[in-house]
């Protein structure tokens, strides 16, 4: 029951266990259960666990290289593969989902009764026709997203241009200055998602429908129970860490709609209204960075562009990964196996189609963890593989632990290790590694936070709002017809970001997102922003830095790294407030820790917001 930090976890069917498991059950394990005699005994259910890790085990690991092949070799064969594989796993792995009820109220020790608990955390589908056809929707998505391409028509008389993937649409929204062609782009990649509307429609249904099996109201209910408490209570929580966030973010949306209306002229971009997401430089204006050179003011930047530098000194891939690497053997932290370098994609093929979506796996639960990442020498690569060998240096802390443990405490902290990471890739730390030549000056500290803020604090209501949709849709209180209509309404909500064209019928902009298509829970990536803050205040405090948190790394702090490994190294085996406590000193997730973090920043966006009022305000009477 290993988890697959992959991204594309099949429709949550093998990755959804850094969450907990995902399972449905043969239509004869109903019988095979009645037909149980007599009491259960402590022996009775100890041994049903043991054998339930062990052989769920065995065919997680089937299915995880089945969906490594079909992520770096998007063919129909690998796609029929990994849904085969999954199918298997399904099958066994929703027997033992129902026959662990027979255990419920027996006292057994604590370990064994997490894992039971842990077992019947899942979905349920009786038919067989059901649970080939959970698969293969769950496969053929992900494979139609990762296959996608915009075709640009022809203009008159011209030669008809390439199709555009992905990767390069993303390209034209992060650098072009155009608002016409900023849109095209836009339009063109979420036309692509319709294709697969009326499947994602099915799989919503066979999902709810092994959701309620197992006594769960809907699928987003049952995700919402991973976390400890109950649903209800997991959606307050949600809330409550929001709330702290919004008057931040607030801030900085105000302060970028002012310089974008500067930009692009006030009849582009509304003086009170919600921005148009083509212009956010992100293909779904979840992250502003690439804007900064647009919002910094005069005489603030960001630091030196370590971009420009790893692309002067033509940093490969495997320079890069060793970088990050680097970071965690500093703390006490092993080397990466020599597999590693031998098994992981580091790069593009040139040769054929791949999910270039950034992932860590772990495929056998000891030491065969990879990456999957179409590496480039930028700033944000440099970050991102920091952020994946989290995931593998939780992996491999935790490996000592028995199958059903070797997961995450819940799926936010495994996406907040790697992050926390990277909140240490400071000016100090990049000059100690001599990707810096120059110590940064005090008085350019407001750039670098606002570059930052750029990506962390735009994040966070992109993040509530995708599993808040999801939640409404499993709910049934969102139908197909009405996706986008309830996409948008949210994402005007907490984004402040309205669609660039009307909708159109049929539309799926959700859809346009890896992980809608993927079926991949996204409340992770909002606990993890929170989440990496708080790890981050409390390992520089460990690490004995009493300056302000934006410029303390933890780099080469073997203090500071045995108290992240003692955590790590919990895997799952407890509840997440305790293994919060062991490195916070405290059981509640809180913001706060991020709000000190950019408060320097939140003060010169007001002060400047106030500026840019008269400003706009002179530029509106024009």
């Amino acid at each position: 029951m290993r988890p697959i930090h992959q991204r594309s976890p099949i429709g949550a069917l093998v990755a959804a266990l850094c969450a907990g498991a995902l399972l449905a059950n043969p239509a004869s394990a109903a019988t095979k259960t009645a037909s149980a005699k007599g009491k259960p005994t402590v022996v009775e259910a100890e041994r049903f666990v043991a054998d339930a890790e062990k052989k769920l085990d065995l065919l997680g690991l089937d299915a995880g290289r089945a969906e490594w092949v079909a992520e770096n070799f998007i063919t129909l064969d690998t796609e029929t593969i990994t849904a085969q594989a999954n199918e298997q796993y399904l099958t066994a792995s929703g027997d033992y989902a129902l026959k662990a009820r027979r255990y419920n109220g027996l006292k057994v020790p604590e370990a064994t009764a997490r894992k039971l608990m842990l077992l019947q955390q899942s979905l349920m589908l009786d038919n067989a026709d059901d649970r080939a056809a959970y698969a293969r929707l769950a496969a053929s998505m992900t494979a139609a997203y990762g296959k996608a391409k915009y075709c640009p028509a022809a203009a008159a008389g011209a030669a008809k241009p390439d199709c555009m993937p992905l990767g390069e649409l993303e390209k034209v929204l992060a650098t072009s200055h155009d608002p016409a062609r900023l849109k095209d782009v836009w339009l063109g990649w979420h036309a692509q998602s319709p294709a697969y509307k009326q499947d994602y429609a099915k799989y919503v249904e066979l999902s709810n429908k092994g959701a309620r099996a197992m006594g769960y109201a809907d699928t987003g209910a049952l995700w919402r129970s991973r976390y400890d408490m109950a649903p209800d209570a997991f959606s307050a929580e949600m809330e409550r860490l929001w709330q702290q966030v919004k008057p931040l973010y607030e801030s900085l949306h105000t302060y970028t709609r002012y310089k974008l209306r500067q930009a692009y002229g006030p009849d582009a971009v509304p003086a009170d209204g919600p921005i148009p997401a083509h212009l956010l430089g992100n293909m779904w204006a979840q992250s502003w960075d690439n804007l900064y050179p647009m919002l910094k003011p005069a005489g603030l930047e960001k630091g030196e562009d370590l971009t420009a530098l790893l692309e002067e000194r033509k940093t490969s891939a495997v320079e890069m990964t060793r970088y990050a690497e680097g970071f965690y053997t500093s703390l006490g932290m092993q080397k990466l196996p020599e597999t590693f370098w031998e098994r992981s994609l580091l790069t593009k093929p040139r040769d054929r189609d791949v999910v270039c979506h950034a992932s860590a796996w772990d495929l056998d639960g000891k030491d065969d963890v990879r990456v999957k990442m179409c590496i480039t020498p930028t700033f944000e690569d440099f970050r991102t593989i920091h952020h994946e060998l989290g995931h593998l240096y939780y992996d491999l802390a935790y490996s000592n632990q028995s199958p059903m443990f070797k997961n995450g405490a819940n799926d936010g902290f495994h996406e907040a290790i790697g992050d926390t990471i990277a909140l240490s890739i400071t000016p100090a730390y990049l000059k100690q590694i001599g990707l810096m030549k120059t110590d940064p000056d005090p008085k350019q500290e407001i750039g670098p936070l606002l570059y930052t803020a750029l990506q962390k604090i735009a994040f966070m209501p992109f993040a509530y709002k995708v599993d808040k949709w999801r939640w409404q849709v499993y709910a049934g209180q969102v139908k197909p017809a009405d996706y986008d209509k309830a996409w948008w309404a949210l994402t005007e909500q907490y984004q402040g970001v309205a669609r660039p064209a009307p909708m159109v019928d049929g539309g799926f902009d959700a859809g346009a997102k890896y992980h809608v298509a993927s079926d991949t829970p996204y409340a992770r990536y909002f606990l993890a922003h929170v989440l990496q803050f708080q790890f981050h205040r409390a390992l520089c405090k460990e690490a004995g830095d009493t300056g302000p948190l934006y410029r303390c790394s933890i780099y080469g702090n073997r203090k500071a790294g045995a108290k992240f490994q003692q955590m790590l190294a919990m895997g799952t085996s407890k509840p997440w407030p305790e293994a919060l406590k062991v490195v916070t000193g405290s059981d509640k997730m809180d913001a706060s820790a991020m709000l000190e973090y950019f408060a320097p920043l939140k003060t010169w966006l007001d002060e400047q917001n106030k500026i840019l009022a008269v400003e706009d305000a002179k530029l509106t009477k024009r």
